[in-house]
């Protein structure tokens, strides 16, 4: 069993622990009336003239390099990545390999009201995207490979009914032609293999000219250094999800400033 079997047999038992603990009509109920409050899509759209956007995420720690981060404040850094100028922030809340929780999300949202909110997670079932609501999430990941096409669109159709943006991400062409056949219009290429755990920007850079204008897209993992942004502009991407590098940063506020701030020196 490879990784991404591994943590999705164990989400499929996550899933159906928290429907016993709250029941999907109980947690209809509480999310009736909500709805996200702010535009992800449109804050990590970039305009001609513009450099990339910046995702920064919450990542405590990865199967592939364990813990990255002791201690970890979210609302602290939530605030640092506020204030390093983050266009959208990134929350893991899977538990046993990334040492997130739903609870790290919620603080994020009420300390840095007026900033997207990506939930981060594996997203399986349809009661994960009421929760995302509930907890306060803008937008949810889809993982293409981690679902086949039915669910996928099915799970992206709810998210949209909900007012759920939904970054799906890619690995490969195929994996890309099954996002736009259920018409993904925010789609991530992610340079993370998630069989073997390895990553290359080659993904990134093979998968940019066969993204449709009109579809924002976003270059996920792998970019530590201030001259990758160029990589990903040059490649016309709109957005970079940045965790890794911020998460093991001394001054993540500034380390971000560093690389938000690049949009604005560097005009395509």
């Amino acid at each position: 069993m490879n990784f991404l079997e591994k943590i999705i047999s164990q989400k499929k038992v996550e899933v159906e622990e928290e429907k016993k603990r709250r029941s999907f009509s109980e947690l209809k109920k509480l999310v009736r009336g909500m709805r996200p409050r702010n535009d992800f899509r449109t804050a990590i759209s970039r305009k001609n003239g513009e450099s990339v956007k910046v995702i920064a995420e919450i990542k405590r720690a990865s199967p592939s390099k364990g813990v990255i981060a002791e201690n970890v404040d979210p609302v602290e850094l939530a605030r640092d990545y506020r204030d390093g100028g983050a266009s959208a922030i990134s929350v893991l809340t899977e538990k046993d390999f990334f040492k997130g929780s739903s609870l790290d999300l919620h603080n994020v949202h009420d300390s840095v009201p007026d900033v997207p909110i990506l939930r981060k997670d594996f997203i399986i079932d349809e009661y994960q995207i009421y929760e995302s609501v509930q907890i306060g999430a803008d937008a949810i990941l889809l993982i293409v490979a981690a679902l086949n096409e039915v669910e996928l669109k099915n799970l992206a159709s709810a998210a949209k009914g909900l007012g759920l943006d939904s970054l799906v991400e890619v690995h490969s062409e195929k994996e890309l032609d099954i996002a736009l056949s259920i018409g993904a219009d925010i789609i991530g290429v992610n340079n993370r293999d998630l069989v073997t755990l390895e990553v290359s920007a080659a993904v990134s850079e093979r998968l940019s000219g066969r993204i449709p204008k009109g579809i924002v897209s976003v270059s996920e993992s792998g970019i530590r250094e201030v001259s990758g942004l160029r990589a990903a502009l040059e490649s016309g991407y709109h957005a970079v999800l940045i965790g890794e590098h911020f998460m093991r940063a001394k001054d993540r506020a500034a380390e971000l400033k560093k690389f938000a701030s690049y949009r604005f020196a560097y005009n395509a």
